[in-house]
């Protein structure tokens, strides 16, 4: 199925969509809109799977994320693992760390996401990224590694100077609807000089709803929203940004085996 968007991170397995989920499914997909529903634990990645294997256009990610990193327990490795046996899994994620809400022991979240990226170079799946008031750490825990996933940091705040810091280390940024809010002039001003081929888009469903849905739930086809944004801010139009994210999702993800 030829997808002219793609939401690489989205939740659609969480209790929001309970009363609707098919329909938002079938909305996104109507859209032309593809998406990977990122896990955030076992129970969530299995549910992540299962959505995948249901739908054409849908994938997974696997993965513990950071709140939930105290459960992340040595078998659950082995059990991630099992689960990206799937053709539909196609990243290992959310992981990384979040030192904002701390749900979980700084100490815990760094040794679950050490882990993790240990598997996905294993597997060679990409990684989907959280980093939130975590950066130092999260840069450090990177750049001591000998080898290095490819992926995405997820939802990428910052300046121009750290997203070239990411990009240089391999990753993607991942731009979600926090771009479309009035005030982050720092940030629209590092998307204006971001190379577009490391660049793709997300809706991080059901929060971070773009303008002109916000505080509303978020679902995966508003990804065109952010896709809008980026092209208003880069001088472009929509249509090239949806080509080229689409084809850099397509490639970091393998996309196209499916």
């Amino acid at each position: 199925m030829k997808m002219k968007l793609i939401d690489t991170h989205a939740h659609v397995d969480m209790g929001h969509y309970d009363d609707d989920r098919e329909e938002v499914v079938e909305r996104a997909l109507g859209d032309e809109t593809g998406f990977i529903n990122m896990g955030l634990n076992i129970d969530s990645s299995k549910k992540s799977v299962d959505l995948a294997e249901a739908n054409e256009g849908v994938y997974a990610g696997v993965g513990f994320h950071p709140h939930e990193a105290s459960n992340f327990e040595s078998s659950d490795s082995g059990r991630l693992k099992q689960l990206s046996q799937s053709d539909s899994v196609v990243a290992i994620g959310e992981i990384g760390l979040d030192y904002y809400r701390d749900n979980s022991p700084r100490e815990d979240q760094r040794e679950a996401f050490r882990t993790q990226l240990d598997l996905a170079c294993e597997l060679g799946l990409p990684v989907s990224v959280h980093n939130r008031s975590s950066t130092e750490d999260l840069l450090r825990l990177l750049k001591e590694r000998d080898e290095l996933p490819s992926g995405v940091t997820h939802s990428f705040f910052g300046d121009y100077e750290l997203g070239m810091e990411f990009i240089d280390l391999g990753l993607h940024l991942g731009l979600s609807g926090p771009l479309t809010f009035d005030g982050d002039d720092e940030l629209n001003r590092a998307v204006k000089r971001f190379p577009l081929d490391h660049l793709v888009l997300e809706t991080d469903c059901p929060f971070l709803t773009p303008v002109p849905h916000r505080g509303k739930r978020n679902e995966p086809s508003y990804v065109r929203h952010v896709a809008d944004e980026v092209a208003n801010i880069k001088g472009i139009s929509r249509e090239e940004v949806a080509e080229i994210t689409t084809e850099n999702a397509m490639g970091l993800f393998d996309l196209n085996g499916e």
